[in-house]
């Protein structure tokens, strides 16, 4: 099979991307001890709108592009899922959490996937493919057993709000997909930031007036800026492009090794502990995405040359 010409070049990019998101968790704890979940959404939805705006008038030389009428429902549904209803979940996840507790949730995405395109009809799930499901859920279950037997509510709330988060960027990425393939990324990914950013700007605006901004001192605010425009705006717009060029099924795995490099960071950082049991459980949580991942393109794999 002939690769891309970009095809090193998109690896590269792809393993520096994995380090940026690791460390984003530990970042975004910092920020949220000063200026509160509420504070950072809505700075992040004061942000990332102008950067679609900005990125659009680049693109297409004006600043909001014509859209076709009967698209703008859509635009606004998938900004809602995508960005008022998965950021929100995440953002307060994330805080009611730990790092490495949240890098490990979200990496069962996946599994998610998989199983909204069985409910669709769209994929049928094999024997591997559903040990491998099966496999990841008993793995959360180990791995928010500490917590929840410990009375620690809080943390393990924090860590199934981020299970819910996640489920609803698979639906996000499944139903985004046909969308971008019509309009492209940076229509797509333009329209649904303004459109789902405004109602979390608004919904977090008291916070965002009553945050401490002065507790920020310069390198705070080059951690905000920085969790914003790099890590979320253009981190996605990077991976958008990686996978494109590499494609999903070679890009996908390498999202297994965030959770390590979340938990580097989170121990170097912030001095956070884990336990044999939490470690067991997040190996055992990946073993099956990966397992139910690797399985369905193994089997995909076979079709084509068949």
């Amino acid at each position: 099979m002939t690769r891309h010409r970009h095809d090193q070049r998109a690896l590269l990019v792809a393993l520096v991307l994995v380090v940026i998101w690791g460390g984003n968790f530990t970042l975004q704890k910092y920020l949220f001890g000063l200026i509160t979940p509420g504070g950072f959404l809505w700075a992040r939805y004061l942000i990332m709108p102008v950067c679609a705006l900005v990125l659009m008038r680049w693109r297409f030389g004006v600043w909001l592009p014509p859209l076709p009428r009967k698209d703008w429902l859509q635009m606004a549904w998938l900004g809602f899922i995508g960005h008022s209803l998965h950021v929100g979940l995440v953002t307060h996840g994330i805080h009611w959490s730990t790092a490495f507790s949240s890098s490990v949730i979200l990496a069962c995405g996946p599994i998610f996937t998989l199983l909204i395109l069985r409910i669709q009809g769209l994929e049928r799930l094999s024997l591997p493919q559903m040990a491998g499901v099966s496999l990841a859920f008993c793995g959360v279950l180990m791995f928010l057993s500490d917590k929840l037997l410990g009375g620690n509510w809080r943390a393990g709330g924090g860590d199934l709000v981020l299970l819910v988060a996640a489920s609803l960027f698979s639906y996000y990425t499944v139903a985004v997909k046909p969308v971008m393939q019509q309009h492209g990324p940076v229509l797509t990914m333009g329209y649904a930031t303004l459109l789902g950013g405004l109602p979390v700007m608004l919904w977090s605006a008291p916070a965002g007036l009553q945050a401490s901004w002065a507790l920020l001192d310069f390198w705070a605010w080059v951690g905000l800026l920085w969790s914003v425009m790099v890590s979320a705006f253009a981190g996605w717009l990077a991976w958008g492009w990686i996978n494109n060029v590499r494609g999903v099924a070679r890009t996908a795995p390498l999202m297994y090794l965030m959770p390590p490099v979340a938990g580097v960071f989170a121990w170097a950082l912030s001095g956070e502990h884990y336990t044999w049991i939490k470690v067991a459980g997040a190996g055992v949580t990946l073993l099956g995405v990966a397992l139910a991942q690797y399985a369905g393109q193994r089997r995909w794999q076979w079709r084509m040359k068949r």
